[in-house]
């Protein structure tokens, strides 16, 4: 059985590949939860005409992202925590944290783009990776400072 792809699926392939699977695959699996639709002349045409419209929402999509990534590199955001000896936080910083401290410069980041590996704990300065699209990041300075009480 020929089907299209509506979805990237893993170990299979990507949005728009023409694939021969298995009937049952197909008919059981792909098609029922719409990440698939047969292969047919009629699909084929119409699936072209939507991949041109989704390529054209997606370069306007980077463009949009390209812009924020610009305007995010310049932002230098400061966090003030309480630390103890060897510069150790109390608590931690969290990619939450972050998200809020640049709210307050007047950008908006959705915390999950932010990419912690794990919560800063100690006093200094970081460089942090934000990942806004799929090929589109940009980077974030932050300096964790003690907090005078």
């Amino acid at each position: 059985m020929k089907v299209i792809l509506k979805e990237n699926v893993e170990k299979l392939g990507e949005i728009g590949a023409i694939l021969d699977v298995s009937e049952g695959f197909g008919r059981n699996y792909l098609i029922p939860k719409k990440l698939a639709i047969e292969a047919n002349p009629k699909n084929i045409k119409q699936f072209e005409h939507e991949k041109r419209m989704i390529a054209a929402r997606a370069a306007k999509a980077v463009k949009k992202w390209e812009d924020a990534a610009s305007k995010l590199s310049s932002v230098s955001v400061a966090i003030e925590a309480q630390a103890g000896e060897e510069d150790k936080l109390f608590g931690s910083v969290t990619a939450a944290d972050i998200a809020d401290a640049v709210l307050k410069q007047g950008i908006e980041i959705d915390k999950r783009r932010i990419v912690l590996d794990e919560p800063i704990k100690r006093l200094g300065s970081y460089e942090l990776p934000v990942k806004l699209y799929k090929n589109v990041a940009a980077t974030i300075k932050l300096e964790v400072k003690r907090s005078e009480s």
